[in-house]
């Protein structure tokens, strides 16, 4: 058994489920709705679809990046009993939760001097962060030391693909990302924007669709340019969706009818956190391949 664990935030968009199997430690990431705070909790304490709801009806909803001191909570009992941490955190092109765990990671390197508090910048967000953190645990069980997984991830995170869409324009206005005009005639055009996540792990439109079907054909097609060993791409491919499932599986079905190598295909929700600013119909696609430029 290493004498480390790893942790991340609950942006990974998996389940509960998934991380405790891999024994993936966690910490929940913040929301406020209407005022009241809430965890984004895996859903429990809002459905995706009463989330969603609650929005679309005008209810104000902003997040919050974790506090320092619920890092502390989460690492100092794992080091109390002399092991050491990795925790890759969100993306800092996204949130400025990476500045608090490293103060975290500060406040108890003075208090546990002879422990490792490894904080990572995983550039990556949702399932993608999930998909790294998957690869971290199966790394670990193959018996890499904490610095060697702590080198394997720095070299590696830059190799995950980033790729989504978005049939539903709402939110993407709301939160600036598309101005009001856009999304007005986005919608009656039916564009779907097609976007990536970028090499300093910040958002980018890369192009504007017209209609669903060829925005997922594009996200395949950009499988098809970036993916690991091309068609015998033998990796896992998550999935993160908000409240289209009939989509994710579209993407899903066409990734396994031209990559039948593939060791499978894992559907996920997107959580509160990410879904703030996504709102419903969007569909997130992830895979190992070429370094993101």
């Amino acid at each position: 058994m290493p004498g480390y664990v790893i942790s991340c935030s609950s942006t990974v968009d998996l389940t509960r489920e998934w991380l405790e199997s891999r024994d993936i430690k966690y910490v929940y990431f913040n929301y406020a709705l209407d005022g009241v705070s809430c965890k984004d909790d895996f859903g429990v304490t809002n459905t995706p679809s009463r989330l969603y709801a609650k929005m679309l009806a005008g209810q104000d909803c902003k997040t919050s990046q974790v506090a320092t001191g619920d890092y502390v909570n989460l690492w100092r009992p794992y080091l109390e009993q002399g092991l050491d941490v990795l925790h890759p955190t969100l993306s800092s092109g996204i949130s400025g939760t990476y500045n608090s765990a490293c103060a975290a990671r500060d406040v108890l390197a003075a208090e546990f001097p002879e422990r490792k508090v490894y904080v990572i910048d995983s550039l990556a967000a949702s399932s993608g962060y999930g998909l790294l953190m998957d690869a971290l645990a199966d790394k670990r069980d193959e018996g890499l030391s904490i610095d060697e997984l702590h080198d394997w991830c720095e070299e590696h995170k830059l190799e995950l693909q980033h790729w989504f869409f978005s049939s539903d324009l709402t939110f993407f206005v709301r939160g600036g990302r598309i101005s009001r005009v856009a999304g007005h005639f986005g919608g009656l055009l039916h564009i779907c924007p097609v976007m990536n996540v970028a090499s300093d792990g910040s958002l980018a439109v890369i192009e504007k669709i017209r209609t669903k079907g060829r925005a997922i054909r594009r996200v395949v097609d950009m499988m098809h340019e970036t993916v690991r060993d091309g068609k015998d791409y033998t990796g896992k491919v998550f999935i993160s969706m908000s409240e289209c499932p009939d989509d994710a599986q579209a993407v899903a079905d066409l990734i396994r009818a031209e990559f039948p190598r593939i060791e499978g295909i894992y559907t996920f929700g997107i959580g509160a956190t990410i879904g703030v600013h996504t709102g419903p119909g969007t569909v997130a696609t992830f895979w190992w391949g070429k370094k993101r430029a």
